[in-house]
């Protein structure tokens, strides 16, 4: 590579803080954008491509769909964390850009059908989350280097306002997007991405420290192996196997766990004994980035699966209880769960600003503890809600969350020192992504658990009862009840696909209400409810842990006063006259 100059950031000019702001908070909010938009686009997807996903033989299809891009970012940010600090953090986060536009070039583009469309799909996605991992790596890194201690909680907390108003938008842009083409889900990135690619080349600079140093290529292989091992047997965890209503007793998934946590224990040890490791383990002596990690994994597990809880709570039950089709559901669950990204625009940049003034202990587990108050307040919520208190709630949580994020992000940053500031960025994002996935699972499997208990005899019961035969009824009711819940989360009506060709056998009165918007959402109601306590319970117990680690960060140090408050500093920036931003960039023969 060739090498690019590292600049001082006076050389730069009080304006290139705000630049590195603006393209790093763009890169964030199409990377979480697009970790979302194919949840409520996959019935279109699948439908353009002629694909089935509730057939047995394709759940593969779709898990990877929903879980590729995660499981990626996962296991691939340390290592490009690493890779900024030893070759530059705007070239690795400017590359990161570039792969990412092309990934959407060719997800856009797809022309195949079937089993070959949907693997292509699935390949690119992987590569868009490789992009997607460059750029999550960096940015924290990024705007470390650029704002000084005592801006760093409004820096990172704007910065973590696009990546979760990113993963909420998603989910309306792809509803609006998917009916009308569904290539238009991945062509909405393509425009964007090419700026942001353009952008970065010739405004970000490399400020920090370089550390060249040999890569740590046993590091990164057993890290990546043992990883994507456990992450793999999550995601086919959830998958039944024989008899069972999960996967977590097959062979296959118990060797990827436990040969993947085994591996890691070898990671561990390969760390110890090498001179550049990738996860550098002496930073676990800070004790602000362990207690800070140890909060955001705890968050992590508990907000990780809510997303995904709560678009089957308003797809399956709730908006057909209240005049929605099957079809119009996907849209409208993401308009309904609006008020949380609200809630977390609203808090995360005024928490940020506040972390710089008074310290992020208090606000990080103020935050925590909030949103475990809302977890206990969502299980309090009858299933067929009043939508006000349901939104008050989500609006709560979202403030919640965004109390934590910034102060913790912020808190972690500023522990780390200048030149382990990328890989200690990918450090933290590992643990976020890996335990969104966990989280996934475990939430999934619970509500599954639940369904699986009472929903065979409930659904048999009711099928005869509006003239379907028993046998027929029986082998519904025996279907795996991740069928049933994937059908709510597509967007599909759940009884139609269950039954088939053998509703046109029924009184056409009885095939009308067994495929209303009653039948089913009553039908789930009960077995979904037992199993929201239990997954909302484990979520409340994790928040708590992350509340009592949060205060266990280092005691705040008072701030630097800053000459002028941000406002002014902004103001002053715009009113400068002469020199353009041009200015900031240096010719192409000094970079």
């Amino acid at each position: 590579m060739a090498e690019r100059r590292t600049y001082s950031i006076a050389e730069l000019g009080p304006r290139y803080k705000w630049i590195a702001l603006s393209n790093t908070t763009l890169g964030m909010l199409i990377a979480t954008i697009n970790s979302s938009i194919v949840l409520i686009a996959l019935p279109d997807i699948f439908k353009g491509i002629g694909i089935n996903p509730l057939e047995p033989s394709n759940t593969s299809y779709l898990l990877w769909m929903i879980m590729g891009f995660l499981v990626v970012t996962a296991v691939l940010v340390v290592a490009f964390g690493r890779l900024g600090d030893m070759y530059g953090r705007a070239r690795m986060y400017n590359l990161g850009f570039a792969v990412f536009t092309v990934s959407s070039i060719m997800l856009a583009v797809t022309w195949f059908d079937g089993s070959a469309a949907a693997l292509w799909l699935i390949g690119w996605r992987i590569v868009q989350g490789v992009g997607g991992a460059f750029l999550m790596a960096n940015s924290s890194a990024i705007l470390t280097d650029a704002f000084p201690p005592n801006q760093r909680g409004l820096a990172l907390g704007m910065n973590g306002v696009a990546a979760i108003a990113g993963s909420f938008l998603g989910l309306v842009i792809g509803g609006v997007l998917a009916p009308i083409n569904w290539n238009l889900v991945f062509l909405v990135s393509v425009p964007i991405g090419v700026i942001g690619t353009v952008w970065a080349y010739l405004k970000l600079h490399d400020t920090g420290v370089r550390k060249h140093a040999r890569m740590d290529w046993w590091g990164n292989i057993t890290f990546a192996v043992g990883l994507i091992a456990v992450l793999v047997g999550i995601t086919y965890g959830i998958q039944p196997y024989g008899t069972s209503a999960t996967g977590w007793g097959s062979p296959m998934v118990l060797s990827c766990l436990i040969g993947g946590l085994a591996v890691l224990v070898a990671f561990v040890v390969i760390e110890t004994k090498v001179d550049n490791p990738l996860f550098r383990l002496s930073l676990f002596r800070i004790r602000s980035f362990s207690w800070g990690n140890l909060a955001n994994l705890t968050a992590s597990l508990g907000r990780g699966g809510l997303q995904f809880i709560l678009i089957i709570w308003l797809q399956g039950i709730w908006l057909p209880q209240h005049g929605y089709t099957f079809e119009q559901t996907p849209l409208w669950a993401g308009i309904y769960m609006l008020p949380m990204t609200i809630g977390f625009l609203a808090s995360a940049p005024t928490s940020g600003i506040l972390s710089d003034r008074i310290g992020s202990r208090a606000l990080a587990s103020g935050g925590l503890v909030i949103t475990a108050a809302t977890f206990l307040l969502l299980i309090l919520l009858p299933v067929n809600f009043n939508y006000w208190a349901f939104a008050a709630i989500l609006l709560v949580n979202g403030i919640g969350m965004g109390m934590f994020s910034s102060p913790n992000r912020a808190e972690v940053m500023n522990s780390l020192p200048a030149d382990s500031r990328g890989s200690g960025a990918g450090m933290m994002t590992t643990f976020q992504n890996a335990a969104m996935v966990l989280s996934i699972g475990f939430f999934f499997s619970l509500i599954i658990a639940g369904l699986s208990s009472s929903l065979p005899s409930a659904m048999a019961q009711g099928l005869t009862s509006h003239g379907v035969s028993a046998a027929s009824a029986d082998q519904v009711a025996h279907l795996p009840a991740v069928a049933v819940l994937f059908a709510a989360f597509l967007g599909y009506n759940p009884i139609q696909q269950l039954l088939g060709g053998q509703l046109s056998s029924l009184p056409p009165d009885q095939a009308s209400f067994l495929t209303g918007r009653s039948f089913f959402p009553n039908l789930i109601s009960g077995p979904f409810q037992d199993g929201l306590a239990v997954a909302f319970g484990f979520a409340i117990v994790v928040c708590l842990i992350g509340a009592i680690a949060s205060l266990l960060t280092t005691d705040p140090k008072k701030k630097p006063a800053d000459p002028e408050s941000v406002g002014e500093e902004l103001a002053a920036v715009a009113g400068e006259s002469g020199g353009g931003p041009s200015e900031l960039v240096a010719p192409r023969s000094e970079r």
